[in-house]
């Protein structure tokens, strides 16, 4: 591949909203530039991709909409879930005086880029990466984590079916960092709550499509609840195959770690009606939700519904640049540092997540949702998949900051 400040890839967007490539040192000088680092072309293509960059930008066009003399630059790449590729934009974006990188779709990628942001003193809006390690061994006074994390969402997915009966589980996990990190805070939350892990088994992320094997050593091992630490076509294809074995049929539970309305849009009702699984955000959850969803529709195609993490693009670069303004742009650019600080000192307030608040080791504090997939019966429309189970507290959605073990705090 080759590596361009401007991928674009097959979003759908129009390219000229983005300002052009060839800024002069002055206005460079004097422009904040995004860079959205992400999947446009993978497995969580549909998770992050294009909708992630729907959203950034309609950020970007509302803040500068309400301020005019702040210029914003927003850049577009694909990782393609490589670290070195990665790591090797992320380090020509600095070098070009990219101020902030954004999404950062992949843990491994995000946790790898530590050091680089450190040094360079940038700023890194995590959304899709769900490593609860960004927050707590590997966490940064120049990073922020929004939407959500393996914790918030193993713990509230965990708890809840253990205290409901589903007290037996097999974990099927991609093998790569925020796999092993969502089993890893899932078992806790199983045994906390009295139930056990009764069998689990890592496979080959992203290269894996046939899922049978693993399956069929969940159904033998005699658990009553199956946990599958993956997302996207994984996640899907896990499902599916499921389905196609019967297995919820024969009273097995399918629980996601991690899962998100484009997967259940994707794989079908049919296919996920009945699956248990956590977001932080539901676009027809409330009136400002649904505010939001009005103005982000025009970017996106039709029945496209934005995601936890996908909102969270749209939160996370609203408050950057509400703390960019307030700091102002020449010391924003000086210090990316400087402004994580001011991003945790200010409140947090959006139509995606409402009021909320960024913690000293940089998470981002707010409700959690456990939801049951509606049946093909109970959906009134494309968007209409989930029944609300129970609301997760702010205070407690989130590992509490004494327990992460976060370095700067």
């Amino acid at each position: 591949m080759k590596i361009n400040r401007r991928t674009f890839v097959g979003t759908g967007l129009a390219a000229a909203a983005l300002l052009p490539a060839g800024l002069s040192r002055a206005q460079a000088n004097d422009t904040i530039r995004i860079g959205v680092i992400t999947d446009m072309s993978g497995i969580y293509r549909d998770v992050s991709g294009p909708t992630t960059v729907a959203c950034a930008r309609q950020a970007v066009e509302e803040f500068t909409a309400a301020n005019p003399d702040i210029k914003v630059e927003l850049l577009v790449a694909d990782h393609q879930n490589k670290p070195d590729v990665g790591l090797t934009i992320i380090r020509q974006w600095f070098d070009e005086g990219v101020d902030a990188i954004e999404n950062v779709g992949n843990s491994a990628i995000a946790l790898g880029a530590k050091n680089l942001i450190e040094e360079r003193n940038k700023v890194s809006l995590v959304t899709t990466a769900g490593s609860s390690d960004l927050t707590g061994k590997s966490c940064s006074a120049n990073m922020v984590h929004w939407a959500w994390d393996s914790w918030c969402l193993a713990h509230s997915t965990a708890t809840s079916l253990v205290r409901t009966g589903g007290d037996k589980w097999f974990f099927i996990t991609a093998d790569y960092a925020f796999g092993h990190a969502a089993e890893a805070d899932a078992t806790r939350f199983v045994e906390a709550a009295g139930g056990e892990v009764v069998g689990a088994v890592r496979y080959p992320y992203g290269s894996t499509t046939d899922f049978s094997s693993f399956l069929m050593q969940a159904q033998a091992s005699g658990a009553n609840t199956i946990a599958f630490a993956n997302s996207g076509s994984e996640l899907i294809a896990c499902l599916k195959q499921a389905q196609e074995f019967g297995l919820p049929a024969a009273g097995l539970r399918m629980a996601s770690m991690v899962g998100y309305i484009t997967d259940v849009r994707g794989m079908g009702l049919d296919v996920a009606q009945g699956l248990s699984l956590t977001e932080t955000f539901y676009w027809d959850m409330n009136e400002r939700t649904r505010a939001f969803m009005d103005r982000v529709r025009p970017l996106l195609p039709e029945d496209v519904f934005p995601n936890m993490s996908q909102a969270g693009d749209y939160s996370v670069v609203t408050h950057y640049l509400k703390a960019v303004k307030e700091l102002g742009v020449a010391r924003a650019k000086a210090s990316g540092r400087a402004v994580v600080d001011l991003m945790k000192e200010m409140p947090t307030d959006d139509d995606c997540f409402g009021a909320g608040t960024v913690r000293p080791d940089g998470r981002k504090i707010h409700p959690a949702y456990l939801f049951s997939v509606k049946s093909p019966a109970e959906s009134t429309g494309p968007g209409d998949v989930y029944n609300l189970v129970s609301t997760v507290a702010a205070e407690e959605a989130f590992r509490p900051m004494a327990e992460g073990g976060c370095p700067i705090i």
